[in-house]
């Protein structure tokens, strides 16, 4: 499969889609208990997903690694369809690469839902980071894009940081709507757990219901308020 096109693919079933693209930090400064405890969350994630049947219907999970490259080691599919893999790190920070990596893809899987006849909801894009990216990386023009996406309403945003991350780089690409969240230590269990629970309130939605996604986010986030 070419690196957006999904012209080649049918569709499982043609339930409402949600399509959650992680965007994971594999620098080399995750190396040691940080990958460790995000393999774990992500392998919870996993489990907790695959026991409601209504998500694993609709919830579809991309995962995209940045480091010095970008690796799209996911396509979006169902829960039952892939198996979650086992990130490992090295290299760079290339952050607003994997971000935008992570818009292509959300546009991508759109694009196929419409010609698919797939209704589906406003995807998600979740980034974690322990850091801030290369020099190189032209924040200023991510936070533009990731604002005009999500005013256009193609996407959800959201960064989380863990205690090292440039949470003012964070603040600077997140929409004020979903500011960033700072992780508690390497809460990454809980934090897999929260976003289990809120994809499964999302799936169970109907159009135009607003959802609460703040029941446990005490358990990760940093100076988490209601």
């Amino acid at each position: 499969m070419a690196y957006n096109d999904f012209n080649t693919e049918s569709p499982t079933n043609y339930e409402q889609k949600c399509c959650c693209v992680l965007v994971l930090d594999v620098s080399g400064s995750m190396s040691g208990n940080p990958i460790q405890q995000l393999n774990n969350g992500l392998k919870d994630f996993y489990s907790e997903i695959s026991q409601d049947p209504n998500t694993a219907n609709k919830l579809e999970i991309s995962i995209i690694t940045f480091e010095s490259k970008i690796q799209i080691i996911q396509e979006p599919a169902l829960v039952h369809n892939f198996r979650m893999p086992v990130l490992s790190t090295g290299g760079s920070t290339k952050l607003v690469d994997g971000v935008r990596a992570g818009i292509q893809k959300v546009d991508a899987r759109k694009t196929w839902y419409k010609k698919t006849a797939q209704p589906y909801y406003r995807p998600w894009i979740i980034m974690i980071t322990d850091g801030a990216p290369d020099s190189d990386q032209n924040v200023s023009a991510l936070a533009q894009e990731i604002n005009d996406g999500v005013n256009q309403k193609r996407f959800h945003f959201f960064a989380v940081g863990t205690d090292t991350a440039d949470m003012s780089m964070l603040q600077k690409i997140s929409s004020p709507a979903m500011p960033p969240a700072k992780l508690q230590g390497l809460k990454f269990a809980n934090f897999f757990k929260w976003l289990s629970a809120s994809m499964t309130a999302i799936t169970s939605s109907a159009d135009g219901d607003k959802v609460d996604l703040t029941a446990g986010a005490e358990n990760w986030m940093t100076g988490f308020q209601i």
